[in-house]
């Protein structure tokens, strides 16, 4: 959990609309300690009466109980039944409570994954068996009120905190606790993040099919009756506060596509700060620069690899916010029109997407199992792909030269094109109407 948190806030995603997972994953921390504190208790050893009298004296420290509790554990005659089911309790309801807060954890996230991948499961399970055989978790003693432990073998994976209640008063560790649980809380406002313009619904070209509400990583999209005169029943409506202006959406629209209209391109729902027209002119631009054999265009994102030090005669490249903002149209666009001789994928590592959604749905739509998917008609060979993140850049480089190996191999892609980006626009727009 804490590598998680760590992780996390090195890859900034718990700030601006981030901010509810991170302050509901705060007292996660909190109830995971106290499921497995209650959990010491039941062994009722020595080291269970250690922790019964720190852990209560600690409590004691707050001003919220009439009577110490910690006097409970003065000797045997003091200690009954139902502190023991008290713990059997707490034992079964603390995990309760974390198990709800998970629960509302993810509940900003679409198709949230809670199980572990097979592999995953049955290897921990077998390393857990392997490990209580090797070291197995072994009593301490029954526990005696009469006497005070000595000798423990302390499990410092989760009562690193116990010892210091023997030297720092309890008052002064809970307001340590508090204030390190504060800070946390805050984080994502320490600063705030800059929002960059959410998502824009264009009436006049939705037809309320909900495709972007299917794919959106965070629920951001929803479908509300129609409030035109338009014969369609719903139209897509996006929530400010949810949106993370990953473009993901603008993929799944069935309108995006750089085939469709002459003028000004609009799609049904769009980003302000990179829309399907400048996405189309920036490609457009790009790919009327390149030369040689194995021309190839490389689509990345911006929380992945720098794509830059790739650029050069043969190499145009164009960032999005998220590799699974582009539509698979695209691929079909500069492949069937010869505009490269092959389109390169890069972005986030894979299982490690900064939109969490976009390098998944943009592997099935070009295999043709989520709309809208990639044509038929398009050669798969001449479409490379490698998920690199940040960390990978020579091995990026090393896939795209091989892709580029591989695209001469097959042959160029050519024809006589126009030097200049508005003669390419206009040539698609005459091919597109004979």
């Amino acid at each position: 959990m804490m590598v998680h948190l760590l992780r996390e806030y090195v890859m900034d995603r718990f700030r601006g609309v981030r901010w509810f997972a991170w302050i509901t994953g705060v007292p996660i921390l909190w109830f995971v300690f106290a499921s497995g504190i209650s959990g010491y208790w039941l062994v009722w050893d020595k080291l269970a009466q250690y922790i019964a009298i720190n852990t209560t004296e600690w409590l004691d420290a707050l001003p919220i109980f009439g009577e110490p509790i910690a006097r409970n554990f003065l000797n045997p005659a003091t200690l009954g039944s139902r502190f023991f089911t008290l713990m059997v309790f707490l034992h079964i309801a603390v995990p309760l409570f974390l198990l709800f807060v998970m629960w509302i954890h993810i509940q900003r996230n679409a198709q949230p994954k809670v199980n572990p991948p097979w592999g995953l499961a049955a290897g921990t399970l077998a390393m857990l068996v392997v490990l209580s055989f090797v070291k197995p978790a072994i009593g301490q003693g029954p526990a005696n009120l009469d006497t005070v432990p000595t000798h423990l073998d302390l499990d410092w994976f989760y009562l690193a905190v116990y010892p210091l209640l023997d030297r720092i008063p309890g008052a002064v560790l809970w307001m340590a606790l508090g204030a390190g649980t504060l800070l946390f809380l805050v984080l994502p406002w320490l600063p705030p993040k800059r929002r960059e313009p959410v998502a824009v619904v264009s009436l006049d070209n939705c037809n309320g099919c909900g495709r972007c509400v299917a794919d959106c990583p965070f629920n951001a999209v929803v479908m509300q009756p129609r409030t035109d005169q338009r014969p369609f029943y719903e139209e897509a409506v996006v929530i400010p506060n949810l949106c993370t202006s990953c473009g993901i959406c603008v993929a799944a629209c069935p309108s995006s596509t750089p085939f469709r209209r002459i003028g000004e391109l609009v799609t049904g729902i769009d980003l302000p700060q990179l829309s399907l027209q400048m996405l189309r002119e920036t490609t457009l631009a790009a790919t009327a620069k390149l030369s040689g054999d194995g021309r190839v265009i490389v689509y990345g994102c911006d929380p992945g690899p720098a794509l830059l030090p790739l650029a050069g005669p043969g190499v145009a490249v164009v960032s999005l916010p998220c590799i699974g903002m582009l539509p698979p149209p695209f691929l079909d666009f500069l492949i069937t029109r010869k505009h490269t001789d092959g389109v390169f994928l890069t972005g986030c590592r894979e299982g490690d997407c900064d939109q969490r959604l976009g390098i998944e749905w943009m592997e099935e739509r070009i295999a043709g199992v989520r709309d809208p998917y990639l044509r038929e008609r398009v050669p798969r060979d001449r479409i490379g792909k490698f998920w690199a993140g940040i960390a990978q850049s020579r091995e990026l480089r090393e896939e795209l030269a091989a892709f580029r190996a591989r695209l001469k191999l097959l042959g160029p892609l050519t024809r006589e094109r126009p030097k200049d980006g508005v003669g390419v626009v206009a040539e698609e727009v005459k091919t597109q109407h004979g």
